[in-house]
C-alpha cells in the first residue's frame, strides 16, 4: 500500500462510518422519540392509552425482529462481495423507509391500516440497520492502524450518538408547538429531513475504497462461498458470546425510550426537559466514546467493556429513582453519568471487541448476526418495561432489576472472550494452535 493511502484511508473510513451511522441512527432514533411521545395518539385507537403506548413501543421493537434476517442477508453480501456495497445499500434503504413514514396516513384517516403500514416501514428500517453498523465497523477495523483499531472503530458509535443528538434536537422545538399542530403535521418534519442527511452520507461514501484485507482475500479467491455456513462451523461460540454481550443495548433503549415515556407520561415531567437530558448525555458521549476506545487500545478491550456494563447495572437504580422523585438536578447528573460516561465505555469498545473475534471471511456476518440477535431484546426492552412497570412510587423497581440483569449478563459474556488488542490483523479469528516444545 502506498504511504499516502495508508494515512488517508483509515481517516476516510472513520469519517464515512461516522457520517453513515449518524444518518442511519438519526432515522432510527426519530422513530423512537415519536413512538414514545406521538405515535400512541395518532396511529392507534384512543380508547385505551396504556394499550396504545405498549403497541407503539412494540412497533419500535418490531424493527429488531427484522434485524437478524437482515444481518444474514447483508452479512453474506458484505463478506462475499465487499463492505462498500453493503454500506451504500443500507444508507439508501434507511432513507427511503424513513421518508415513507413521514408520508403515512394516521389512524383517524385509515383505521387499522395505519399501524400496519407503520410496521412495514419499520421492518425496512430494521433490515437497513442490521447491516449498517457491522459493515461500517468491518470497513473501519480493516483500514485502521494496528495499534489504534479500537479508536478508529469507535467512530461508528460516535456517529450513532450524533444521530441521536440530531434526532432529539429536531424534536425539541416541535414539542413546544401546540399539541394539535404537533399531532397533525409537525411530527412529519423530522422524517422528511432524512432525505437531506442521506444525500450527505451517500456523497461521502461513494469514493471510499474497499478494505485492503478484503481485496487481498478476493484476489486469492479466499472469500467464503457461503459465509453464514463457514461462520457457524468455525465461530458459533463467538457469535453466541456477542449475542449475550450485546444485551448491554438494553441500557440504551431503557434510557432513551422507556425513561422518556415514564418521566413524561407517568411523572408529568416536561417533555423538553427530558429531551434535553438525552441531548446532554449524548454530547458527553461524543467525547467519552473515543476516550474509552483509546484506553482500550492501551489496556485491552475486555476491562473497559466490563467496567461499562457493571457500572450501568448499578447506576440505573438511582437514575430511575430520581425520575420517580421528579428530582430534576439528580435526573440531569445521573442521566449524564449513566448514559454519557459509563455506558460509553461498553459502547465505545464493542466494535473492536466483537470485530476482532473473526477473520476477514466472516467478520461482517459474525458481527451483524451476533449483535442483531442481542439488540433484538434491547429493541423490545421498552415494551417489556412498560409491562413490568408497577403502580405506586416503587413501580419502577422491576424495570431497574430487568436492566441490571441484562447488563450483568453482558459483562459475564465479555469476560469469557479472548483479549485481542495486541493480535495482528492477519491472525484475528484464527484459532490458536499448540506448538510442541
Amino acid at each position: 500500500m502506498h504511504q499516502s493511502t495508508g494515512v488517508k484511508a483509515p481517516r476516510k473510513a472513520a469519517l464515512a462510518s461516522w457520517i453513515g451511522s449518524a444518518v442511519e441512527y438519526y432515522d432510527f432514533f426519530i422513530y423512537g422519540t415519536a413512538a414514545a411521545l406521538i405515535f400512541p395518539k395518532i396511529f392507534f385507537s384512543a380508547a385505551n392509552p396504556q394499550a396504545a403506548a405498549i403497541a407503539s413501543f412494540a412497533t419500535f421493537g418490531v424493527a429488531y425482529i427484522a434485524r437478524p434476517f437482515g444481518a444474514v442477508i447483508l452479512g453474506h453480501i458484505g463478506d462475499k462481495f465487499g463492505r462498500k456495497k453493503v454500506l451504500t445499500f443500507t444508507l439508501l434503504l434507511m432513507g427511503f423507509s424513513t421518508f415513507i413514514i413521514g408520508c403515512l396516513p394516521t389512524y383517524d384517516h385509515v383505521g387499522i391500516l395505519a399501524p400496519i403500514l407503520l410496521v412495514v416501514a419499520r421492518l425496512l428500517q430494521g433490515i437497513s440497520a442490521a447491516g449498517e453498523q457491522a459493515g461500517a465497523n468491518s470497513m473501519t477495523l480493516e483500514h485502521a492502524p494496528p495499534n489504534r483499531r479500537a479508536f478508529f472503530t469507535s467512530f461508528t458509535l460516535s456517529g450513532t450518538q450524533a444521530g441521536l443528538i440530531l434526532a432529539t434536537l429536531v424534536f425539541i422545538p416541535l414539542t413546544r408547538l401546540p399539541e394539535a399542530d404537533l399531532l397533525s403535521w409537525a411530527w412529519r418534519i423530522p422524517f422528511f429531513l432524512s432525505l437531506v442527511v442521506v444525500v450527505v452520507g451517500f456523497w461521502v461514501r461513494r469514493t471510499l475504497p474497499e478494505t485492503p484485507v478484503f481485496i487481498e482475500e478476493a484476489k486469492k479467491h479466499e472469500t467464503s462461498k457461503l459465509p453464514f455456513i463457514t461462520l457457524f462451523r468455525n465461530n458459533w461460540a463467538d457469535v453466541l458470546r456477542i449475542v449475550f454481550a450485546a444485551l448491554i443495548s438494553v441500557v440504551s433503549t431503557i434510557f432513551s425510550v422507556f425513561t422518556l415515556s415514564y418521566a413524561v407520561n407517568t411523572m408529568q415531567i416536561d417533555r423538553s426537559t427530558m429531551l434535553t437530558v438525552l441531548v446532554l448525555a449524548n454530547i458527553v458521549a461524543l467525547g467519552a466514546i473515543p476516550a474509552w476506545a483509546m484506553l482500550a487500545d492501551r489496556i485491552g478491550r475486555k476491562p473497559v467493556f466490563i467496567f461499562g456494563a457493571v457500572g450501568c447495572a448499578v447506576l440505573i437504580w438511582p437514575y430511575i429513582w430520581a425520575i420517580s422523585q421528579a428530582n430534576l438536578t439528580l435526573i440531569f447528573v445521573l442521566g449524564i453519568l449513566l448514559s454519557g460516561v459509563v455506558y460509553s465505555a461498553s459502547n465505545g469498545v464493542w466494535p473492536a471487541l466483537y470485530g476482532e473475534m473473526f477473520d476477514t471471511r466472516v467478520r461482517l456476518s459474525g458481527m451483524a448476526i451476533g449483535t442483531q440477535i442481542g439488540f433484538a431484546l434491547g429493541g423490545f426492552a421498552p415494551t417489556i418495561s412498560a409491562a413490568l412497570l408497577g403502580t405506586g412510587p416503587n413501580g419502577w423497581i422491576p424495570v431497574a432489576a430487568f436492566t441490571t440483569i441484562t447488563a450483568m449478563i453482558a459483562a459475564i459474556s465479555a469476560a469469557t472472550a479472548s483479549e485481542t488488542y495486541r493480535t495482528p490483523m492477519e491472525d484475528l479469528g484464527r484459532k490458536p494452535v499448540a506448538i510442541a516444545g
